[in-house]
């Protein structure tokens, strides 16, 4: 598939005669005196010319395109309590409409139970509080009983401390098996159920649950009889739940003593459609799979043996990726161009799978955070990891993977989107920006750049990532036919883009964001033109107010910056339908 995604430059004499003039008008606008025999200015060695194909989109994409993930873990460190947060549910709102993954390294390890919640399910606690704090969680089940439609609580002080003491020593139990790949077994209980549904369903996520794919009979064909009981219970309940089975097939070896190879995991998805059907509230609900690991050689040989045995029955398919592992201790690392490109090259291999075999199907990745294992503390929960995230929504869009799950919206380690005292992180208010100004139209974007001489291409190639949509529709500030511009600014130095062709002399809004305090890339901060971005109160954002940039003005994109642009009233014919 040609790599559409990396600014392709125009090649026509008449592109290049409009760069000139531009340059020309630009000089005669910008350039500053200088003393003597310095043969350009700043300025003018580093301008890049920027304009956007108006007139089509290039891929259109799913309008859940950026969802979320939760993983299991929350059952076992105690979290899922707590999901029916006024917080938690209005800042997982923030990022609605989105797909809700529950699933992880833990998926092929859960048991469902159809029991209300016990203490014995709960999973250890410090003794001195665990009664205590059991009879507190039994008093907010009770209270969220007696509530009708979307269940909230506002849960005591007291008892968030509790609850962040239990899971910080739980914290250090999952990372143990996370490491060694040696999992124990999770309890689903259906209040656990009711309680993950009821936080997705206030939220406006649309909740896809993993199933247990390890559980297997002595001839290793899959055993349903967990997953149907399951199904039955959300049948009898109407929960709208799509489904997939199993996580990182490819990975079953080391992590159960058991491999299922491509034909077994076909029959089993083969096998979970049929018993979806039998269920008659479940007939038509989604399946998605295989929800293979990084696409290395054997994630491949699996998902294309998959895709030629029958693997045409789910609905979209699936993997994972992520960038680096835990052991990373550096921000530099966080900023190779080498490392961000590693996305671009994994998409190739899993499109080329699909479109040989089943070239109609979606693509979503499944999965993705910034470090493997949980993450890293003081990097893969700050401001640095952001480049990251808004390059693999880039490349992912510019390449039409139709859906991107961000692990995770709330989970232990370090890779989540909210902390344990439920405060956004610098990727949560990337996030949000990309859902209200980003829509799933995406455009080509044409630049060229200028050093000594006309080098097209040559500035912006690696460590400025530009990307172009169309203005989200569900943004009411802005009419249709306007245009959102992201870009990623990996320099030490400031750049400058000058708009030009169809963008040329238009009014631009700016949503630039920078780390705030005195950590630079190390925060967990982040400011918005200038200012910090706060919760108001529990059910209140902060008002995301743009800076306006005057018609025909440079763009001065700050070193190591993220900034989102929409072009205002531009009419493009591409997203005015």
């Amino acid at each position: 598939m040609p790599r559409q995604f990396l600014c392709p430059v125009f090649g026509s004499s008449l592109w290049l005669a409009l760069i000139l003039q531009s340059l020309i008008s630009s000089a005669a606008t910008y350039r500053r005196p200088v003393s003597g025999g310095k043969r350009q200015s700043f300025l003018e060695r580093t301008l890049i010319l920027l304009d956007v194909n108006t007139r089509s989109p290039v891929k259109v994409l799913n309008d859940n395109f950026l969802s979320l993930q939760l993983d299991p873990s929350i059952i076992k460190d105690g979290w899922l309590d707590f999901l029916s947060s006024k917080r938690l549910v209005t800042l997982a709102r923030g990022l609605s409409p989105a797909y809700l993954r529950f699933g992880g390294k833990r998926t092929d390890f859960l048991q469902f139970h159809n029991l209300k919640n016990l203490a014995k399910f709960r999973g250890p606690g410090p003794d001195y509080y665990l009664k205590n704090y059991e009879d507190d969680i039994v008093r907010s089940d009770f209270a969220l009983d007696k509530q009708k439609g979307c269940k909230l609580a506002s849960h005591p002080d007291m008892m968030l401390e509790l609850q962040r003491e239990k899971a910080a020593q739980m914290q250090q139990v999952l990372l143990k098996e996370q490491l060694s790949n040696i999992y124990s077994d999770v309890t689903l209980t259906a209040r656990s159920l009711d309680k993950l549904y009821n936080f997705a369903d206030c939220a406006g996520l649309h909740l896809i649950f993993g199933l247990n794919a390890l559980h297997r009979n002595p001839d290793n064909s899959w055993n349903a009889s967990s997953a149907l009981s399951l199904l039955k219970y959300s049948a009898g309940k109407k929960y709208n739940i799509s489904w997939e089975l199993g996580n990182e097939p490819n990975s079953y070896r080391t992590m159960a003593a058991r491999s299922v190879n491509s034909s077994r995991l076909a029959q089993d998805y083969s096998l979970l459609k049929t018993l979806l059907q039998s269920v008659r509230f479940y007939s038509r609900a989604n399946l998605y799979g295989p929800n293979i690991g990084r696409p290395r050689k054997n994630a491949i040989l699996l998902l294309d043996g998959f895709m030629k045995n029958g693997g045409s029955v789910v609905d979209a398919v699936t993997w994972q990726h992520y960038y680096i592992d835990r052991r990373v201790t550096k921000v530099e690392d966080f900023l190779k161009t080498r490392l961000l490109d590693t996305l671009s090259e994994q998409i190739t291999k899993v499109l080329k799978i699909v479109q040989t075999h089943a070239p109609e199907k979606h693509v979503w990745l499944g999965g993705v955070g910034p470090a493997w294992a949980g993450g890293t503390s003081n990097l893969s929960d700050t401001f640095a990891a952001g480049f990251l995230w808004l390059n693999t929504l880039g490349i992912a869009a510019a390449h039409g993977i139709d859906v991107v799950l961000r692990h995770s919206f709330f989970d232990y380690g370090y890779n989540h989107l909210v902390d344990q005292n439920f405060n956004p992180l610098p990727d949560y208010w990337l996030s949000l920006l990309f859902k209200r100004l980003v829509g799933p139209r995406v455009l080509a974007v044409h630049v060229a750049g200028l050093q000594r001489k006309p080098r097209p291409g040559r500035v912006i190639r690696d460590k400025l990532r530009i990307y172009a949509h169309c203005t989200s529709f569900h943004n009411h500030d802005y009419v249709r036919g306007s245009i959102t511009i992201y870009i990623i600014n990996l320099h030490r130095s400031r750049k400058k883009i000058k708009l030009a062709g169809t963008l040329r002399n238009k009014t631009v809004h700016q949503y630039l964001l920078q780390p705030f305090g005195t950590d630079g890339l190390h925060s967990t901060s982040v400011q918005l033109n200038g200012e910090p971005l706060r919760m108001v109160d529990n059910e209140t954002f902060p008002e995301l107010k743009p800076r306006t940039l005057r018609a025909g003005r440079t763009i001065a994109m700050p070193p190591v910056s993220i900034g989102f642009y929409v072009i205002k009233n531009i009419n493009a014919y591409a997203c005015r339908r």
